[in-house]
């Protein structure tokens, strides 16, 4: 017994040793490890869905993962009563709401996540079809919505007590901000794009236009997209690692330098022309960028055929798409690659795993966005492996037992899961006499990565920085057992993403380089590594930082990079 509390007294005193003293680990280690990698199972099964609330209260619209393991949930506030109260008595009163002037519940709640707890939050003027993005400093920046919400910024700070709350300034925001995008820039400022009939853009903070605008810049391209369903709002952008902006709404793209608000490069259209915006509602990401070898590949998938809407609207549901569009936009002369899911989708999330895959998930298989207009639920994820032979890149997930259709969301938690949560088709809450009932459960959905059987090469992530800058060496040790080579070993990190309306905001995995890797004991390793090279590639502000070990990664740990 004594020898086992030495054993352990003796590896906790080594690693304070170590932090204190980095050099150390000149002496304890024998060589930089360099063996044969281990033959990794991945996917031995189909993943694992959780219920973990019936009920929340509201149905999540919105979603949107804090430093603190805690997530923003809301929706809207004029769908009447929601299912959980406002505490203490408190009321939202607003004479213009049709559905309900004097309201006691909430439209918004904080998810704690290592307790699998909730609480209400007070919101008091209309997030529905909003957006948002995380500062450098970790507040979010929630901007727009409807009717007395659509020129409101909100700002939430994560912490340690239960005080924190929703605090709004009205009438910021130059234009109302109604299915507007959000992405934060290399300097930490938010640049905020399009909304209904808004084909501008703005900054928060606010930026000063040269041109005698006030705060509003142009953006012709968004005018030139917009067909008669519209078909791009919620416009997809991407921050690439030159400084510009890829920029899709409807079937096109372009390579966008806001400082200069001009259009850079214009891409050749998504092939076959098919509208991928909403209320066609496909999905964008921008794939993993490797330090080792900068390439910068955009992913499009789903969407609706043209005039999709209009014939939902009058009941006639047509096949989503089950194509995907693949640009790389880092070639001189990109151009579309098409591959197909396994099954159409339109209204799918896309979520990046820290095992560098995509998982696809929610979703209609007809149909678009919008009241009414989705059908036929595909409650199946896919997942897609970027590095895969082209045909072999999508294999199929387990089933969910619940319908995740219009006003879904789906982001990653620091353990690994996706978290999954909304569907409301529906003008107001509505539980009984539809086919879809208003969903206010949520959910998990654990990839395989996750089985017992993973267990014994799983990373564990026993200290690092909480910091670290530009091209700076930072150090993480980890366990594992067993031996581990510098090719079976990656550290990644993720920038949590502001989810709605199947498209994830800031979301983005870039993939760091690593100078060494040495043992240290039984189970324990060093690994030296370099923050991002600059803030185009990874902006300031907070990730969520996992070793991954072959495809099987740890759960991760923050850490702020500026």
């Amino acid at each position: 017994m004594m020898s086992i509390i030495f054993t352990i007294h003796y590896y906790y005193y080594l690693i304070l040793l170590i932090f204190k003293n980095p050099l150390l680990l000149l002496l304890l280690s024998s060589q930089i490890i360099n063996i044969t990698p281990l033959p990794l199972p991945f996917f031995s099964s189909n993943g694992r869905w959780h219920l973990l609330h019936e009920s929340i209260g509201i149905s999540a619209m919105h979603m949107q993962l804090l430093r603190n393991n805690k997530v923003i949930i809301y929706d809207r506030t004029d769908f009447g009563r929601s299912n959980i109260s406002l505490p203490g008595g408190r009321c939202r009163v607003d004479p213009a709401d049709t559905a309900l002037q004097v309201d006691c519940t909430a439209h918004s709640v904080l998810y704690d996540i290592l307790s699998n707890t909730f609480r209400p939050l007070t919101v008091q003027t209309d997030l529905w079809c909003s957006s948002g993005a995380v500062l450098p400093n970790g507040t979010l920046i929630q901007t727009g919505g409807y009717n007395d919400g659509d020129h409101v910024v909100r700002v939430f700070t994560p912490c340690l007590n239960q005080i924190c709350d929703w605090i709004e300034i009205p009438n910021y925001l130059s234009q109302r901000r109604w299915y507007a995008t959000n992405q934060i820039l290399p300097n930490g400022e938010i640049i905020i794009i399009g909304g209904r009939r808004q084909f501008n853009y703005e900054f928060f903070p606010k930026r000063i236009n040269n041109n005698s605008n006030g705060s509003l810049f142009e953006l012709d391209f968004l005018r030139e997209t917009s067909d008669f369903d519209e078909n791009n709002l919620y416009p997809f952008v991407h921050l690439l690692p030159d400084g510009n902006l890829f920029l899709f709404a409807n079937t096109r793209s372009i390579l966008f330098d806001y400082n200069r608000n001009s259009v850079v490069k214009e891409f050749p259209p998504i092939p076959n022309s098919e509208p991928r915006n909403y209320p066609s509602s496909g999905s964008s990401v921008l794939l993993p960028l490797d330090e080792k070898e900068i390439i910068v590949e955009i992913m499009i998938c789903g969407g609706a055929p043209s005039g999709s809407h209009r014939r939902a609207m009058r009941g006639a549901y047509v096949e989503a798409l089950s194509s995907c569009g693949r640009l790389k936009v880092s070639d001189e002369n990109p151009s579309w690659q098409v591959e197909y899911m396994p099954m159409s989708r339109v209204m799918g999330d896309m979520v990046i795993l820290p095992s560098g895959h995509v998982i696809i998930i929610n979703g209609a298989q007809r149909g678009t966005a919008g009241w009414e207009c989705g059908e036929d639920p595909v409650t199946t994820p896919i997942l897609y492996d970027p590095a895969a032979e082209h045909g072999e890149r999508f294999s199929v997930m387990e089933s969910s037992p619940r319908p995740r259709l219009y006003h879904s969301t789906a982001i990653l938690l620091p353990d690994g899961r996706v978290l999954i949560g909304g569907s409301n088709p529906h003008v107001y809450y509505n539980f009984t006499g539809v086919n879809y009932p208003t969903d206010l459960s949520l959910e998990s959905f654990s990839p395989a990565y996750l089985s017992l059987e993973h267990k014994a090469v799983r990373p564990r992530i026993v200290a690092a920085r909480e910091s670290v800058g530009y091209g700076e060496l930072m150090s993480v040790v980890f366990r594992v057992i067993g031996e581990t080579t510098l090719d079976s070993l990656s550290f990644r990190i993720i920038a949590p993403s502001f989810s709605t309306h199947a498209f994830g905001m800031n979301q983005r995995m870039i993939v760091l380089r690593v100078v060494s890797v040495v043992r240290i004991g039984l189970e324990g390793y060093n690994a030296s590594v370099l923050g991002p090279s600059t803030a185009e590639i990874a902006p300031p502000g907070y990730y969520m930082m996992f070793v991954v070990h072959g495809e099987i990664p740890s759960h991760a740990t923050w850490i702020k990079l500026h």
